[in-house]
């Protein structure tokens, strides 16, 4: 399928991620009472700044309800497999960078035992940051909002920069 690529709204992502960093949309399942609701967020913010999701079974990125739902949609490594897919396919896709490169919308995952990652947070304020401190990010499962980065104690860090949505081109 022949696809055009479209700009990030980050702007969209991150008023997103301040209304709902200390409520639950009523449209999305709450996951936090069975193994937390972080990435669920996170896909929820990026979808706010993509407009699209994709519905490819099982390898896609999309939400319709608690039970018909792509594990990328609230599994962290799901999560990370599918934004920095190596083939275009429909979507948002990011690549992993460093933290000079987070913009607000930006996704961050952290690692707390240093074996796997297992927290999603989402950039909402970042202006060339030189360190963790000038990086502010909204979550669930630790709810928060403009929270300093600085604050979490974790072992593994990696940054993921949302460089663009592949949309589908209409023939």
């Amino acid at each position: 399928m022949p696809i055009f690529r479209k700009p990030y709204n980050r702007e969209a992502a991150v008023a997103y991620a301040h209304r709902w960093a200390y409520g639950r949309n009523p449209r999305y399942y709450d996951y936090e009472e069975i193994g937390g609701d972080c990435t669920n967020f996170a896909s929820q913010c990026v979808y706010a700044g993509s407009g699209i999701m994709n519905f490819t079974p099982d390898f896609g990125w999309y939400y319709i309800n608690a039970n018909q739902k792509a594990p990328a949609w609230t599994g962290v490594e799901f999560f990370y497999n599918f934004m920095t897919r190596p083939e275009p396919s429909v979507g948002p896709f990011a690549v992993e960078t460093g933290l000079e490169e987070m913009m607000p919308g930006d996704v961050i995952q952290l690692s707390f035992n240093g074996e796997r990652f297992s927290h999603t947070p989402v950039v909402v304020a970042a202006d060339h940051p030189r360190d963790l401190s000038e990086i502010l990010i909204a979550a669930h499962s630790y709810d928060s909002d403009n929270r300093p980065l600085s604050t979490y104690n974790f072992e593994g860090i990696r940054f993921l920069h949302i460089v663009g949505v592949n949309w589908p081109m209409l023939s």
